[in-house]
């Protein structure tokens, strides 16, 4: 006990973890070489190595799962039966000139989609003159010569 409590009394006042650093530092210093070019990217390979290393994972601490329940829980669930319950609860209804603007807009965005408008044939030109008129000027005309 005399010793944990002389051990305690030499920490740095942020517990200990900036002597852990500087030693992992000076461990990293050590296995680089002396050579100054690529020392960073040395450093992050060390780094890296060391990190992967820490991350194993326990039996111990890992959940068994089975696979038909990890299956089960990854598949998409159908929200149709909630959608309806919802949709068929609610008691407002849209008016009808404002469903029939919807449709109107959603149809059709594009030109092959329009419908075919009808096509307008040119109106025949009425003649002044009836057909009775005619006949009368032409016996009055050809009476003449």
């Amino acid at each position: 006990m005399s010793l944990h409590r002389s051990m305690s009394k030499n920490k740095a006042p942020d517990g200990g973890k900036s002597q852990k650093k500087s030693c992992q530092k000076t461990t990293l210093m050590d296995q680089i070489s002396s050579n100054k070019q690529g020392v960073r990217k040395q450093i992050r390979q060390l780094q890296a190595h060391s990190q992967a290393r820490k991350s194993k994972v326990t039996v111990k601490n890992k959940n068994v799962k089975n696979a038909l329940e990890e299956y089960r829980k990854k598949q998409k669930k159908s929200q149709l039966s909630a959608n309806l319950e919802y949709f068929l609860g609610t008691s407002y209804v849209t008016q009808e000139h404002h469903t029939k603007k919807i449709q109107q807009q959603n149809t059709g965005r594009l030109s092959r989609h329009q419908p075919e408008q009808p096509v307008r044939k040119p109106a025949q030109e009425k003649s002044i003159f009836t057909e009775e008129e005619f006949q009368k000027f032409q016996k009055e005309y050809f009476a003449n010569l």
